[in-house]
Formats: C-alpha cells, sequence, structure tokens
C-alpha cells in the first residue's frame, strides 16, 4: 500500500486577500472566497489542482489519499463524491482527516500538529510508510514516483534546485532551505529563514536547495517527533520541518534527500491562479 497525505487544512489568507487584484471569473472567485484554494478551478474543464495532484499521484503508483482538512470541509467530501469515480482518479482509496483546533486557539496548531492528528485518526498509519505533500503545489509525477519507491532510510525528503524555481526571491522566504551533507543526507532544514542569510545555505557549487514541504515518512518514528515538536514563537506554530531537524539532532543520516531540478506550479496568491 503507497499512502499520500495532502495537507490541505491552511485558511488560504493569503490567496483570500490578493482576490482584488486579478481579474478572475465569477466562479472561480466563489470557490476562492469560499472554499480552500487546492478547489479553486484552475482549467476551462473546472478540475481544480487537487484533482491535478491525485491524478499524478496515482500515475506515480498510490492507492490511497488522505487528505488533512479542517473541520469546515463538507466541499472535499462533495469533491471526492464528484471525481473519485472519474477515469484519472479511478481506484484511489480517499480519506478524511480533520485537524482540530486547540479551545485556547483560534487558528490550527501547525503542519506538525496535522501530520499527528492524521496518525491519530488512523493508526494503521503507524506502521507503514507515507508521503506527505501540500495541497497548493501541484508535484510532477516523478517526484511523487520517487518518494513512494524511497527504502533507503528512515524518512526521506525531495530538495528543489532554487536556480529551477520561476520565484522571485521574495517567495522563497516563504519555505525552508537546506544544507545537505556530500551524500545527500539532509544536515540542516530551516523554516523560513530571513532573505539575507539565504547565501550561507549555498553549497560549494553556490546551489541553494529549497523545501516545498514534500516528504517520505516511517509512521513508527516519526510520530514522537511530531507530538514533541515546539511551537515556533514567532509564528505561533508547530511546523514540520522543525519536527525533521529534531529527527536529524538525533539520528544522522535518517533523512535522505532527492535533489530535483524543475519547476513547480505554486497556489499561493490568486496571481497564481492564471499560471495554470
Amino acid at each position: 500500500m503507497k499512502n499520500l497525505i495532502i495537507m490541505a487544512a491552511g485558511a488560504s489568507s493569503r490567496m483570500k486577500k490578493s482576490l482584488d487584484q486579478v481579474n478572475l471569473s465569477s466562479e472561480v472567485r466563489d470557490v476562492a472566497y469560499s472554499q480552500h484554494k487546492s478547489m479553486i478551478p484552475i482549467d476551462k474543464s473546472g478540475k481544480s489542482l487537487l484533482f491535478y495532484l491525485c491524478a499524478n499521484a496515482k500515475k506515480a503508483g498510490y492507492d490511497s489519499i488522505y487528505l488533512l482538512t479542517s473541520s469546515k470541509n463538507k466541499s472535499f467530501y462533495d469533491w471526492i463524491e464528484k471525481f473519485n469515480s472519474t477515469t484519472e482518479l479511478d481506484g484511489l482509496k480517499f480519506f478524511i482527516a480533520i485537524q482540530k483546533i486547540p479551545k485556547n486557539r483560534v487558528k490550527p496548531l501547525g503542519t506538525a500538529d496535522g501530520i499527528q492528528q492524521v496518525l491519530d485518526q488512523y493508526p494503521k498509519l503507524l506502521d507503514q510508510r507515507f508521503t506527505v505533500c501540500n495541497g497548493d503545489n501541484l508535484y510532477s509525477i516523478d517526484v511523487l514516483r520517487i518518494l513512494s519507491k524511497h527504502e533507503n532510510s528512515s524518512h526521506a525528503i525531495i530538495a528543489y534546485d532554487r536556480s529551477f524555481l520561476k520565484f522571485p526571491e521574495e517567495r522563497i522566504t516563504k519555505f525552508a532551505l537546506m544544507i545537505l551533507d556530500e551524500k545527500n543526507y539532509l544536515k540542516d532544514i530551516v523554516e523560513k529563514p530571513p532573505i539575507e542569510t539565504h547565501d550561507s545555505f549555498r553549497n560549494d557549487k553556490n546551489e541553494l536547495f529549497v523545501s516545498m514541504n514534500i516528504f517520505n515518512f516511517n509512521g513508527s518514528t516519526i510520530y514522537n517527533f511530531l507530538e514533541n515538536c515546539p511551537l515556533n514563537l514567532e509564528r505561533d506554530e508547530k511546523e514540520l520541518p522543525e519536527a525533521v531537524r529534531m529527527i536529524l539532532k538525533q539520528e544522522e543520516k535518517s533523512v535522505f534527500t532527492y535533489i530535483v531540478r524543475e519547476h513547480l506550479k505554486d497556489l499561493t496568491y490568486a496571481q497564481d491562479i492564471n499560471s495554470f
């Protein structure tokens, strides 16, 4: 069994705030305001990024998709009912996991907490490998396939070569940067480092490696790191890259890194919609 967890629990706040800056159809605008951005139609057929991401996952060999959502998730159930019998998605099994917000908070506790809640709700994953990715990135079949086949270390991550990502430098500050050793094992990963520190992450070939939040984890060994991940004091969230840093402190060469040299389409702002 090959499992993919798609993180689609965010509030899509940057998307909603930027909608007035782009000329969009009323249908697309209505979906963007009312639903998660992964549900926004991105082509003339009305299919969403989520549809194409799941179609790529099927082609890469995955058979089970776990959608991490908020409690306001009726649109995801409707989407599954509408599309999972289509040819492109036929045979995929879909599961919904809800990231609950603690009573003393107004927003979710972060991506590390979200994945922990998936494992709490589907404990069978604790005995399996699974891939985790964002719901607002259209990862390629090749990238998804690479992680689906990974077995040589406890965990794995994709490193995107910055020179192939067609993003302005300001956008790169929204992602995590990585440092690899000479055998491509992860040495460090830092979420959203300041732009003035980016050059310090470059290797001796002047390469800069960016995490686009796609990992392969061993369920039996990742759980404690998710549970014990500290809150980032600035962003007030338990961030998945920080849980990975905790792994590295305990066990070197436990996270193998696959370097990918291709662009990844990202759906963060309303301006991104037309890029598809």
